[in-house]
């Protein structure tokens, strides 16, 4: 089983930056891979960044390449999404995920364990 806790959501203007955390318990963090996703209203959740369970390889949607950065602390179960440059179409609720068989899954089925998401809101 492993238990995942999003945090560092919130309103930001156009341009602006957030970094969200997610906080994992459970099983051996640094034994398995990890992503990101997200899910605007009236549309199916996407996927937006996955990282290796060393932080050795990382994986991004063309959306967000060059403006979000994943990353994970091993020491710490957390993995972080940095996003910057945001833009009104970013906004989303933004879910950490497990992915304990596979690296670098783009397809939301291929994870096992969710979080219960965070609110990123961009205004223009």
């Amino acid at each position: 089983q492993v238990q995942l806790v999003e945090s560092g959501g919130g309103l930001v203007q156009a341009g602006g930056s957030l970094r969200l955390s997610c906080v994992a318990s459970g099983r051996t963090f640094s034994s398995y891979a990890m992503g990101w996703f997200r899910q605007a209203p009236g549309k199916e959740r996407e996927f937006v960044a996955a990282i290796s369970w060393s932080g050795g390889s990382t994986y991004y949607a063309d959306s967000v390449k060059g403006r979000f950065t994943i990353s994970r602390d091993n020491t710490k179960n957390t993995v972080y999404l940095q996003m910057n440059s945001l833009k009104p179409e970013d906004t989303a609720v933004y879910y950490c995920a497990a992915d304990l068989v596979r690296v670098g899954a783009t397809e939301a089925y291929e994870y096992d364990y969710w979080g219960q998401g965070t609110q990123v809101t961009v205004s223009s």
